[in-house]
């Protein structure tokens, strides 16, 4: 019987990229990538979604893994290069990457390069993150204009911190700024767009978009499902019931008995628990899907299992088919009920999942 798995679908990948393209159809699109493709799989994520224009990643681990497995198009560095020494090996694998510190770029200045690098110039606008202030950016300019290892494509890049939150003022005052910023310097080449920009069309005209999470058919919106925006969720968790008991009312469940029965009722085990990366802190309540309906965990989440409660005229059987989320339960209503964003949800599976990768095209 197997227990855990993590289904990804390779065509729902390449259905929610087709929506991006929709939306940003006057835009290249950059399909990040990064923390293994959203706890996905690097490799099978990048090669599914071919049709993207470039990948970013956050690491040059990561750009490596994607050249090593063959594939030539542009990797942008989101968070740049940490080292001196990684500069050289930039040129020479053609990675891009972002200048967003002093120190960046005094490093690249004095580098001795064959092959000058693509820069893209992070500014500041308000997140107050990763970014170059709006003052520095015409002496970062010159700069890199002057320096013959930067290639002549210079992109001015931002990124909105509340792009989520589609009334949110903040929104406008960050656009205004980078906009002001783009027209005072005569830049020609722009991305501000995440996948939230990207669904709520806040900065249409970006010369290129940075999809993430709605690649994998997650809203990147707070209180919406991926549905909701045409996005299929390309990865399904699913695991088995192990066994199935009888309690009585009053009965505890659990690690501390946190949980007790109101009624006589029927428990399922089910053979997933944080150590496949299913979120500890779930609460009483949080729901499962079993034989075309949802069904309640109740009691602490173990490091292997988890309990939920069938009812009292439950029909299911050891060896049924559990799923903790997919296109049957979104991960988004899971995450709520964690307490979490559905990016960690991803991203914290364990290598004691087995991976499968479908693809229906």
């Amino acid at each position: 019987m197997k227990t855990a798995v993590a289904e990804v679908s390779l065509s729902a990948l390449k259905h929610n990229l087709l929506q991006v393209k929709k939306l940003a159809k006057d835009s290249k699109i950059m399909a990040v990538c990064k923390a293994n493709g959203y706890g996905h799989g690097l490799i099978k994520v990048a090669e599914a979604l071919s049709d993207a224009d470039a990948y970013g990643v956050a690491r040059i681990e990561e750009a490596f893994k994607l050249r090593a497995s063959g594939i030539s198009k542009s990797i942008l560095l989101l968070e740049g290069f940490f080292s001196e020494e990684d500069i050289p090996v930039l040129s020479v694998n053609n990675f891009q990457t972002v200048i967003h510190t002093e120190q960046q770029l005094a490093q690249l200045e004095q580098s001795n390069l064959d092959i000058p690098i693509k820069v893209w110039l992070k500014i500041d606008t308000g997140m107050s993150r990763l970014g170059i202030s709006i003052n520095q950016v015409e002496e970062f300019l010159a700069r890199l204009k002057a320096c013959p290892n930067v290639s002549d494509d210079i992109v001015a890049m931002t990124h909105l911190a509340c792009a989520d939150e589609i009334d949110n003022e903040f929104n406008h005052t960050q656009i205004a700024r980078f906009t002001r910023c783009v027209k005072a310097h005569n830049l020609s080449k722009t991305s501000v767009s995440n996948s939230a920009a990207v669904i709520t069309n806040l900065f249409y005209n970006s010369t290129w978009v940075r999809p993430g999470i709605m690649l994998y058919g997650v809203s990147p919106m707070q209180n919406s499902s991926g549905s909701e925006n045409n996005l299929i969720p390309a990865m399904t968790f699913k695991t088995k019931i192990i066994s199935i008991k009888s309690i009585l009312t009053g009965d505890k469940v659990g690690y501390s008995g946190t949980w007790q029965a109101k009624q006589d009722t029927n428990l399922a085990v089910i053979a997933v628990g944080y150590g496949d990366g299913y979120p500890r802190h779930a609460k009483n309540g949080t729901p499962v899907w079993l034989n075309g309906r949802e069904v309640p965990l109740v009691g602490r989440v173990s490091m292997d299992m988890i309990t939920v409660d069938l009812g009292p005229h439950s029909q299911d059987k050891i060896g049924d088919e559990v799923i903790l989320w997919g296109n049957e339960l979104a991960i988004e209503r899971v995450a709520a009920w964690c307490d979490t964003i559905a990016y960690e949800l991803l991203c914290q599976l364990t290598t004691r999942v087995e991976w499968k990768y479908i693809n229906t095209d």
